[in-house]
């Protein structure tokens, strides 16, 4: 019989390999929510998932469009004599069904982590050997959204790794984000198209603005992005990672710019503060409706850096009404005038093109050939363009 069973889930990966890209219906534009890592490490627990759920509906977070409030590592703590992995019984009293129901009660979606090695990043138990076993369980507690990491994998490939959980995850009878985990290194880009809905571009993000280690910084990610946007679309994403704003170790101004340029970029949009606490200033950025509309335009277009004169960017990105979002990013230590060319945007100079500001949420006026404005020291100035 365990022959048999080998045989028929290799027969299975084979197949689905062969597959064109995944199509779960998921994912149409990038996912929103909120991982609890950033702000949390592993300290998590049943409460503070329900506070966070809590907060999402309260916060006006939930009416923004934020739906997944995912739960990232350190939950789990062993499997039982049938194999089946258990949470933490002192943290999680009350079981993950309960859990997931709860957070369903808020209008809102549960999401969960495991990752495709024997182990997790912090030790605890993955699902390598277990994948159809592990989504089978994620289902019946109601889960939306899986995170799946790449710690502890050993010699394992990838993309066949990454894949068996797919296949797992579509079996389960439950539609499931897929969010791959891998850190960029191997390129996921080029073949998770065929696996998941989106998947990690780079190494961590820390809450900094410039950083080339790890953890790393905004702008260093951001870099590392730019060539990427051919490959994002409806239904699958490039990830840059999760957010940092309201953590503390930025200035608004830079939480800001973060912000706006995930937004350009088509990315998921994961809170990872503590939204339970949340000053003025931070539920303003994370709450813009202008600039999540942008991010969430369905025509799914990943915007793309079209000038750069030292710290000096332009960033641009089409969407699907016809129009343009423009970020004017300044990267210097002083604020200067940063211009957006037509030309650069794909606009003739003697194109007459309405100029609208998405943070300070007013008509700038019509203008040619270009348009310019004060930006910040690493802060940014978002616009759209309207022909």
């Amino acid at each position: 019989m365990k022959k048999i069973a080998f045989f028929l889930c290799i027969s299975v990966f084979c197949l689905s390999k062969s597959a064109h890209s995944l199509d779960n219906g998921l994912a149409k534009t990038p996912p929103m929510g909120w991982n609890s890592w950033n702000k949390f490490a592993c300290n998590v627990s049943e409460d503070l998932i329900r506070g966070m759920a809590d907060a999402m509906v309260s916060s006006g977070m939930r009416d923004a469009g934020y739906q997944y409030v995912v739960i990232d590592d350190c939950w789990q703590v062993s499997r039982d004599q049938n194999g089946n992995i258990v949470a933490d019984p002192q943290r999680f009293p009350h079981g993950m069904k309960a859990l997931g129901d709860y957070v369903h009660s808020k209008g809102l979606k549960f999401g969960i982590y495991s990752d495709a090695g024997t182990l997790t990043c912090q030790k605890r138990p993955g699902s390598r050997g277990y994948e159809f076993q592990d989504a089978r369980q994620y289902a019946a507690w109601g889960v939306d959204y899986l995170k799946y990491d790449w710690c502890n994998h050993s010699t394992q490939d990838s993309a066949a790794s990454y894949s068996i959980m797919r296949d797992a995850l579509l079996a389960s009878g439950r539609a499931i984000v897929f969010s791959l985990c891998e850190w960029g290194s191997t390129k996921p880009w080029l073949w998770a198209r065929e696996v998941g809905n989106l998947w990690r571009t780079g190494g961590d993000i820390g809450d900094v603005f410039d950083s080339p280690k790890e953890p790393l910084g905004v702008v260093n990610i951001l870099d590392h992005n730019a060539d990427l946007y051919s490959f994002a679309a409806p239904g699958h994403w490039n990830d840059p990672d999760m957010l940092e704003v309201g953590n503390g170790g930025m200035t608004n101004i830079e939480y800001r710019a973060h912000f706006s340029l995930w937004a350009i970029l088509a990315a998921p949009l994961m809170a990872g503060n503590d939204l339970r606490n949340m000053s003025p200033e931070i539920h303003e950025i994370l709450t813009n409706k202008e600039v999540i509309a942008v991010d969430q335009d369905p025509l799914g277009e990943q915007g793309r850096r079209v000038s750069k004169t030292g710290d000096w960017e332009v960033w641009s990105r089409p969407l699907q009404d016809g129009s343009r979002a423009v970020v004017l990013f300044n990267r210097g230590k002083d604020a200067s005038s940063i211009e957006a060319r037509w030309t650069d945007l794909g606009y003739p100079e003697h194109l007459r093109v309405a100029v609208h500001d998405l943070w300070e949420h007013k008509d700038l006026g019509a203008f040619n050939a270009k348009f310019a404005a004060t930006v910040p020291s690493h802060g940014v100035v978002m616009i759209t363009l309207r022909p």
